[in-house]
């Protein structure tokens, strides 16, 4: 089965384009008194926008269908800017190519720490909502694990646990290129939300290459979600699993996610996922 996901657009409508609160030079990393004005800048900005988020609808999606959408988190500058620092090879830990390892066709880095401040500003006012949405979900399932309020917090977790490489990366997509569905899992523990940020635009920059969600839940066949997004907006979505009620209570349904084939042009998007990396 295949949907479209429905999402409510009349926000983003009202508040079609931001501002650009950050500039170019902010999104990579700085040095000394500039580097520290520039980060204040970067979390007031993305703060504020995380802030006035649809959080209600948000986790109404999250709940029904494992994925939803996020209005303008960036705008067409700041995402030009990020997308930007892709050659920039010292700001990354490692590169994938992702034909190599079967994983599709196409490639992208993981961020070394310190990130970016506009990702790690992302990373870290991103989490405090999509922690509570995480911690109902392991009530749920009847979990025992609570993750805690603050994302550095769960950070020096992961680090107590062996996982202290960073997770955020750029991908990047050419014509024909494409991502197998997976769950992006680097060690034992695993916050169960992430997003993803497009930071080029559709029907311009690109064709093709829509964001997916599949659902395989017990004796089913598998169920797809198509995210639409415009450049700028993110999708929040389940990194493996997510609670569905049944006629017995709460059960586990597992979930992957994938991009379909680039049809034309080059197509770039952020990962931000809160687990660190074993």
């Amino acid at each position: 089965m295949r949907h479209r996901l429905r999402l409510n657009r009349a926000a983003h409508r009202s508040n079609a384009r931001w501002s650009s609160g950050v500039s170019i030079e902010q999104v990579a990393h700085e040095s000394g008194a500039r580097s520290h004005q520039a980060a204040a800048s970067t979390s007031v900005v993305i703060a504020t926008r995380v802030a006035a988020l649809d959080w209600r609808n948000i986790e109404n999606d999250l709940n029904a269908h494992g994925a939803a959408l996020a209005r303008t988190l960036l705008s067409a500058e700041e995402c030009e800017a990020l997308l930007n620092l892709y050659p920039r090879r010292e700001l990354f830990r490692s590169r994938v190519v992702m034909q190599r390892h079967g994983f599709g066709q196409g490639e992208y880095q993981y961020f070394a720490y310190p990130l970016p401040p506009i990702v790690a500003r992302m990373r870290s006012a991103l989490y405090p909502p999509l922690a509570r949405v995480a911690n109902e979900w392991q009530a749920a399932l009847g979990t025992e694990e609570r993750f805690p309020e603050r994302h550095e917090d769960y950070i020096a977790h992961c680090n107590r646990h062996g996982q202290t490489r960073p997770t955020p990366l750029l991908l990047r997509y050419g014509e024909g290129d494409y991502n197998c569905l997976h769950q992006d899992i680097y060690g034992e523990q695993v916050f169960p939300l992430q997003a993803t940020i497009l930071l080029s635009e559709p029907e311009v920059d690109f064709t093709g290459g829509e964001f997916v969600v599949t659902e395989q839940r017990p004796r089913r066949q598998s169920r797809v979600e198509v995210v639409p997004l415009r450049r700028g907006e993110a999708v929040i979505f389940a990194v493996r699993q997510r609670p569905v009620r049944g006629a017995r209570g709460y059960y586990r349904v597992n979930l992957r996610h994938g991009v379909s084939r680039v049809l034309t042009g080059e197509r770039f998007t952020c990962g931000i996922i809160f687990h660190d990396a074993a």
